[in-house]
């Protein structure tokens, strides 16, 4: 229903220019279905690859074909076309294209970790949805309270500085990250997601005006819709490539602590004997602290493994914030990016 009323609203209220169907004379058909196959296919492997091994499944493999050939049509396209779909000279501008990287790394950062925290405590911590809701909501808090400040912030500091601190401040956050243990509460978590919401927040708001404050105003409207598919596509890498990384580092670190705990390592028959001694006596005994002990290693793993992804995010913030002095100061703020 609300959707209903502001259709009917907005076709009742909003004055839309009048089409011109001249335009679809020369109109890139070829470009928006090469396009539409090259994103769609993509972001059906990007969902789907991380949970069916990624080119091993068939159907997989099928789509990563339809999205490298659709992209090999559709940049043939972008650059030969009478009117392209999509005019791709906007990244020669230098700001346009390091604005774009930072938006793309941002949506990592904004969707990615939105992942992480939440896995963390389900499988680590054992939350159901309501405790996850209950302690992920200080980083959207954090964001709230800070979007007042950035945009004040906006036209009278450096936008330069801004993203600096920014990305300097989502890195300590995820930094903070890196010390993980499974016992980490909500408190522990508090300030890691302060970091992140107030960080995100400032790099956010001033990343439009860098992005698009150098362009022209004629390549803006076109340019702020290719700066804006960069977040959601950083976004859609960063779930595909977090939860891989995220797999296969839980794995490695399993089988480097199973190295370990062998019969041959004394403090590993230790514990796995007093575990053993408050199941009672007897071979059933040492098969239920066997599996306890099997459980604590993949769950230590599992721990280690969040670590690295929060280490992994760490340095490619501090990156961007190094890459940040490369960007020229814009003239004035640009409108047209979300």
């Amino acid at each position: 229903m609300p959707g209903i009323g502001v259709t009917i609203a907005a076709f009742a209220l909003i004055d839309f220019d009048k089409p011109d169907y001249k335009l679809l004379d020369h109109f890139d058909w070829v470009g928006l279905l090469s396009m539409a196959g090259f994103l769609g296919a993509l972001e059906y492997e990007l969902e789907e690859g991380p949970r069916n091994d990624w080119l091993a499944d068939d159907t997989i493999l099928l789509f990563a074909w339809v999205s490298g050939l659709s992209a090999l049509l559709f940049f043939y396209r972008a650059f030969t076309a009478r009117q392209p779909i999509v005019d791709l000279t906007a990244f020669s501008d230098r700001n346009f294209a390091l604005g774009s990287v930072f938006s793309f790394v941002l949506g990592i950062g904004l969707y990615g970790l939105t992942l992480v925290y939440p896995l963390y405590l389900a499988q680590i911590r054992g939350y159901d949805a309501l405790m996850i809701g209950e302690t992920m909501f200080v980083s959207g808090l954090a964001m709230f309270l800070t979007a007042p400040i950035a945009g004040r912030m906006t036209g009278k500091v450096d936008p330069r500085l801004m993203l600096t601190a920014g990305f300097l401040f989502f890195a300590a956050g995820t930094s903070w990250m890196t010390s993980l243990t499974r016992d980490w509460d909500f408190w522990e978590l508090l300030w890691p997601q302060i970091f992140r919401g107030v960080g995100l927040m400032l790099a956010m708001v001033p990343i439009n005006n860098v992005a698009l404050g150098t362009l022209a105003p004629e390549r803006v409207k076109n340019a702020s819709g290719l700066y804006n598919l960069m977040r959601n596509l950083g976004g859609a890498v960063g779930l595909a490539g977090i939860y891989t990384f995220l797999n296969d580092r839980t794995d490695l670190h399993i089988a480097r602590l199973h190295e370990n705990f062998t019969f041959a390592h004394g403090p590993a028959v230790e514990a796995l004997n007093n575990m053993a001694a408050r199941f009672g006596n007897g071979a059933e005994a040492q098969a239920m602290a066997l599996k306890q002990m099997t459980a604590l290693v993949h769950r230590q793993g599992a721990v280690m493994a969040f670590a690295d992804v929060f280490l992994a995010t760490t340095a490619l913030f501090v990156v961007l914030a190094v890459l940040a002095v490369l960007v020229k100061k814009p003239a004035a703020p640009a409108g047209g990016g979300h």
